[in-house]
């Protein structure tokens, strides 16, 4: 996803309490939490049928009980491969008392995927080692991590997902506020016929798609001048747009996610549902507008996740043309400077 890895970093715990704490049913039991040693070996745990295996035993010590008795969700991207996800909660025997949540990822070849989601007790070198796993099958299986906070985001409604960008921030690197509205060289534009070019590579006389915010109506312009703003260490708000369709099957829940990441400096001006406002100023949840690569239609996307931080030093580009309002970059509608 272009230099933005999804990690799950804020969890709000009391929520969770209540979510996981449901299998505990002996409260004079001390709650405890999800051992380094446990983690380990839960990840070896392996359910023989998927499709049926609702409640199996480890070591005669450990239980995975399907999750709420969900079936699975079954995930096509952009890429139309379809990925399967099983939740099953992970609970000590002793006392059952629930640990954790096992995630089980098939890919569209039958390879299978195990990470183990710990309980909110768990310390952070477990969490950490959390993390580790689901990026390290993130860079496996393209957009696993979001995919898989999409269905968390579902069923723990609680979680907070946060983009992280190699663990940079904006204060840490004293990103550069300016009052040039553009994107990086990098973002993709959309040409007339329908293919997409690098922003830095456009060149005058081109013709780019723009599209009527009302009616969403596609037409072309062409540019005028393609206007290039000097190296800096700019601020960069980046933000992860989804839409998720989904249909409940006699197998499970099938979905078909497309998702986005535009960048652009903060004070850059885009349309939302709620109206004009600068990148920076949109939040998490908000609706804009973007193209539908299957259908090629004009549709409403969620914005999933907000990032700001100091993209390095480079320049930012802006193009003016000779008509519309908007753009269509990496394709999110943007409004025209």
């Amino acid at each position: 996803m272009r230099k933005i890895v999804l990690s799950v970093i804020f969890m709000c715990l009391a929520c969770m309490a209540m979510a996981q704490g449901g299998a505990a049913t002996a409260p004079a039991e001390t709650p405890r939490a999800l051992s380094a040693e446990e983690y380990a070996k839960a990840k070896a745990f392996k359910v023989k049928d998927l499709d049926n295996d609702t409640y199996v035993k480890f070591e005669n010590t450990y239980v995975l009980d399907r999750y709420e008795m969900r079936k699975p969700y079954f995930i096509t991207g952009d890429d139309g491969l379809k990925k399967r996800i099983d939740l099953y909660k992970l609970i000590a025997k002793d006392g059952m008392q629930e640990l954790g949540t096992m995630i089980y990822y098939t890919n569209e070849k039958g390879t299978l995927y195990t990470a183990v989601l710990p309980g909110f007790r768990a310390d952070a070198a477990i969490w950490g080692k959390y993390f580790e796993d689901i990026h390290a099958i993130d860079k496996e299986e393209k957009n696993f991590v979001l995919k898989l906070s999409y269905v968390l985001s579902k069923e723990f409604g609680f979680q907070l997902y946060k983009a992280a960008n190699q663990g940079k921030n904006l204060k840490a690197e004293s990103g550069t506020y300016s009052n040039n509205i553009c994107f990086p060289g990098t973002q993709q534009v959309t040409m007339a016929d329908g293919a997409t070019r690098a922003l830095k590579d456009i060149r005058p006389g081109d013709q780019v798609v723009t599209v009527d915010p009302g009616s969403h109506r596609a037409t072309t312009v062409r540019v005028k001048a393609l206007v290039a703003h000097e190296a800096k260490n700019y601020a960069i708000t980046s933000l992860l747009v989804v839409a998720g369709r989904e249909q409940a099957t006699a197998n499970g829940t099938e979905v078909h996610i497309s998702s986005r990441v535009l960048q652009a400096t903060p004070n850059h001006p885009m349309m939302t549902a709620s109206g004009k406002k600068r990148v920076g100023d949109i939040n998490e949840g908000e609706q804009i507008i973007c193209q539908d690569e299957n259908t090629h239609t004009y549709q409403t996307f969620t914005v999933f996740n907000k990032m700001e931080a100091a993209g390095g030093v480079q320049p930012v580009y802006n193009i003016v043309a000779d008509g519309g309002s908007t753009f269509m970059m990496n394709g999110v509608m943007v409004l025209q400077k």
